[in-house]
């Protein structure tokens, strides 16, 4: 999973009123009722969810920020999430009353095996892709470039160079931790701390890589075919499982989390699978009726309205809209028509157009009556 402070959006130094104010954004962003059907959704809600049960908790949080995922994980005691084992802490604890059980209070204690190492998995990477609106539409094919760390393709991980040997650190015994104890006026206090001879890691490297210098991973230039299915919106994230940076002992690698930004079309205007777009018509033909010209996505079509069509009237063509994301079908098309009134007229249609001042409807007139019959009332 990600790191959860990056599943909300917020600093690991975030307030807990940062942390609730960031969880109700994206649990109402991606809450199932709002995306039926939608798989990418469901999973990004359970993401929100853990990350805040988890954050929003000062101890879970603590764990988390000092051992990761393996700092909550019920079983991390077995994998050896916790290197220094719980008689450590409960000995510290001990220490600092000056009960002396040092780390042997509870049945002999217990530790982890020398050199024991949880696996664990790579970083992910964020990528912020920008598209087209007509890519966003149709779908596409992007080639990405990231940069990551791979297992080194010279020690394969090892951190050593070939012929050489990786040994456990003397000092901590592999654990990679070693405990410091201070006394005061209320007794011992025990701090465990990264060990200084092998900086944390519990081995020793005779001659480290001349590749990765004893890392064992290398940073790599990539490029990535992210594939854009027809229908994503400003909402959507792909993710590239594995193509992240590389996991420690073992870990499988992180992913890549692409996020996308739409452009705006300067003609069609969207909302979900919907589409909107302004239609002028000529003032004839709004009085008339007759066949207009709609823009579509692929092409022009003729639509026939009726006479009497005013300004701000919508129309819809259904199933001419954007491609529904994972699901069968199309959105609607809506247009809303305005009444283009040209600002000069020839002599024959001004003409033509005084005959028709003079030869009003009698709709018109009863309109023109019931208006300025309210006036009356006004100035009255």
């Amino acid at each position: 999973m990600r790191d959860f402070y990056e599943i909300l959006e917020v600093s690991r130094s975030a307030t807990d009123v940062e942390i609730k104010k960031a969880y109700r954004k994206k649990a109402k962003q991606y809450h199932p009722d709002l995306h039926p059907g939608d798989e990418d959704a469901e999973q990004r809600f359970k993401e929100v969810n853990t990350a805040y049960e988890v954050l929003s908790d000062a101890t879970k949080r603590k764990r988390y920020d000092m051992y990761g995922e393996a700092g909550i994980d019920p079983n991390a005691q077995a994998q050896g999430g916790y290197s220094g084992g719980f008689g450590d802490i409960f000995g510290d604890i001990f220490d600092i009353f000056g009960g002396g059980f040092s780390g042997g209070g509870f049945g002999g204690g217990y530790s982890a095996s020398p050199g024991a190492k949880a696996p664990r998995k790579g970083a992910d990477i964020r990528y912020d892709l920008n598209l087209s609106f007509k890519e966003a539409v149709f779908g596409t094919e992007k080639e990405i470039p990231i940069r990551r760390t791979e297992t080194c393709g010279h020690c394969h991980g090892t951190g050593a160079e070939e012929g050489t040997s990786v040994h456990s650190c003397e000092k901590c015994h592999g654990t990679g931790q070693i405990r410091q104890t201070t006394s005061s006026a209320f007794g011992r206090f025990v701090q465990v701390v990264p060990c200084d001879v092998c900086g944390g890691t519990g081995e020793i490297i005779e001659e480290p890589c001349s590749v990765c210098h004893g890392h064992g991973v290398e940073t790599k230039n990539r490029k990535l075919n992210v594939k854009i299915p027809a229908g994503v919106d400003e909402r959507s994230v792909i993710s590239l499982k594995g193509e992240g940076h590389a996991g420690e002992h073992g870990g499988g690698a992180g992913s890549v989390y692409v996020y996308l930004h739409i452009a705006e079309d300067e003609i069609f205007k969207r909302d979900g699978a919907d589409l909107f777009v302004d239609v002028p018509i000529h003032y004839v033909d709004a009085v008339l009726g007759g066949n207009i010209r709609i823009p579509t996505l692929e092409k022009i079509v003729d639509y026939a309205i009726p006479a009497g069509t005013q300004g701000g009237d919508t129309f819809s063509l259904r199933g001419q809209g954007v491609p529904r994301l994972r699901r069968e079908g199309r959105g609607n098309l809506y247009f809303t028509v305005s009444i283009f009134v040209p600002d000069k007229v020839s002599d024959d249609e001004k003409k033509l157009l005084e005959e028709l001042r003079h030869v009003s409807s009698p709709k018109m007139k009863e309109r023109e009556k019931g208006f300025f019959e309210k006036l009356k009332d006004f100035f009255d």
